[in-house]
């Protein structure tokens, strides 16, 4: 089986390209879904949270007040770091849990994980799926969706690798800057290969 990983940059369209990707038949995991599961309510990794963060980064239901703590993480680099190395090591845990219970008969899986170089796991995969659009496009597509200031959206760029440098490392790369038909054409074309591999 050909464990691949997806990866980009925030707002690059890596959701559409696993979207695709699970349309044509390869089994998926989303690495943000499973980061929400280790600091669910009642876990050890959001008591782990609460005790470096403090109980202000908790809503009054018990659960994470995820903008509170984005707040803190993307003005520091030092809780940024701190909160990856509670977080990480469970995502990276449940993503091979995954692949080892895949059936025998599967050609290849996806695993999305938009911090994959960033936490240096690229090695972990036989090959590497860039989704990438420019990095304006990015910036802009981040103020859009999230409504973020300028200020903002770049400080959540800045806390990931530039999206170029992440394309030169790829096995494969996805451009989403153009017409949905042309980036289908090129998730077709990476799903050839993989399947080749």
């Amino acid at each position: 089986m050909v464990q691949a990983a997806l990866t980009g940059g925030i707002a690059t369209g890596k959701s559409y390209c696993l979207a695709r990707l699970a349309a044509l038949g390869l089994p998926t995991i989303d690495a943000d879904k499973l980061a929400r599961l280790a600091v669910a309510p009642g876990s050890p990794g959001l008591s782990a949270v609460v005790g470096r963060f403090g109980s202000g980064i908790l809503r009054d239901d018990g659960t994470l007040d995820r903008p509170a703590l984005a707040r803190l993480i993307f003005s520091d680099r030092v809780a940024r770091a701190d909160l990856e190395a509670i977080v990480h090591p469970d995502v990276y845990r449940r993503i091979r849990d995954w692949f080892a219970q895949l059936p025998l008969t599967t050609t290849a899986g996806i695993a999305d994980i938009p911090l994959l170089f960033e936490t240096g796991h690229e090695h972990d995969f036989d090959a590497v799926i860039v989704a990438a659009c420019s990095a304006e496009e990015q910036l802009r597509r981040l103020m859009t969706r999230d409504g973020l200031s300028e200020a903002d959206a770049r400080a959540r760029l800045a806390a990931q690798f530039p999206i170029d440098e992440k394309v030169q490392r790829a096995h494969y790369v996805i451009r989403t800057d153009g017409e949905y038909a042309e980036t289908d054409a090129e998730i077709q074309r990476v799903y050839e290969r993989l399947l080749r591999l």
